[in-house]
């Protein structure tokens, strides 16, 4: 099949991966334009946007598909078929209205719950012990079109947005080059209308740990913000992020260091506490608990700050 594709992240990249490896015909990559990324502030490519140079793919990265001359590349490449997946805009009904065989979307979640831009993080953060991934048809809402597939994927205890995200990528990939190896797409099924939620853009003052807060909702922000923005706390004038931590039966005012061991620091939340084992001062590599407070100690009964 001959098949347009656009996607941004590593989660897309395996998509991509995917259908090349089932022997379909990439026409054009659309990826989002290069962002300043990292302490350097490098322009860096996105994820897809290397996978496609390296198959040698055409590439197109418009700001946004509402002019003639950014939707060019896609009717150039005639494709029959638009696959999207986690591109990072909401395609117009002119750019849905190229591909003869319709436009498939592959979405991170079991919806319509977690409809939006960040449905991995979202999910774990609520405490959800099941997400999913979603074939759809593409309509112009925000992940509203009707179902071709959805199939369900557990959520751990330990699970990170990193590893979740990679299983459901995986998950994504196999439904899709399955779903294309049909004579016909099925009928595709709407929505229901309960239990529809959106998952908002993240925003980095949601990583900042709240020890008022339960310990089981700081270990979902711990773990939903792995691989990035990064969980943190102040200490010191200072951003420290939180890498690895567990919840553990405790009690004390919110915020006091209770314990401080070879193996962990635990701090008070409003329910239990948390159990800190990897920690990151900014400009500074990972580094587990024993290590950190060597160069920088942590004292039984220090009170961390609150956010603002």
């Amino acid at each position: 099949m001959r098949i347009a594709f656009a996607g941004t992240p590593e989660f897309a990249a395996l998509a991509l991966d995917a259908l090349v490896q089932a022997g379909h015909q990439v026409a054009l990559v659309l990826t989002q334009p290069d962002r300043p990324a990292g302490r350097g502030l490098k322009m860096t490519a996105s994820a897809v946007k290397q996978r496609a140079l390296s198959y040698g793919f055409p590439i197109a990265q418009p700001e946004a598909l509402n002019t003639p001359e950014q939707l060019a590349p896609l009717v150039a490449a005639q494709p029959e078929l638009l696959v999207v997946a986690a591109y990072g805009l909401i395609l117009p009904q002119p750019a849905l209205a190229i591909a003869p065989l319709g436009n498939i979307n592959i979405h991170a979640s079991y919806l319509p719950r977690w409809r939006g831009a960040a449905p991995v993080q979202r999910a774990i953060l609520a405490g959800d012990e099941q997400t999913g991934v979603t074939l759809m048809l593409m309509d112009t809402g925000l992940d509203t079109g009707p179902i071709l597939r959805v199939e369900a994927e557990t959520i751990h205890h330990i699970d990170t947005t990193a590893s979740l995200q990679d299983r459901l990528a995986r998950r994504g990939s196999r439904m899709l080059v399955s779903l294309l190896a049909q004579q016909a797409f099925p009928v595709p099924t709407p929505q229901p209308t309960n239990g529809v939620s959106y998952a908002a853009k993240i925003q980095k003052y949601e990583a900042r740990l709240d020890w008022r807060k339960t310990a089981n909702q700081l270990d979902r922000t711990v773990r939903a913000f792995n691989p990035a923005p990064g969980a943190n706390f102040l200490m010191d004038g200072q951003a420290i992020k939180v890498w690895q931590a567990q919840t553990m039966k405790a009690r004390g005012i919110p915020g006091t260091v209770l314990a401080v061991t070879r193996d962990y620091i635990s701090v008070a939340c409003g329910e239990d506490a948390l159990q800190i084992k990897q920690l990151q001062r900014p400009g500074a590599r990972r580094q587990m608990i024993t290590e950190f407070i060597a160069a920088h100690p942590i004292e039984v009964g220090r009170v961390l700050p609150f956010p603002e």
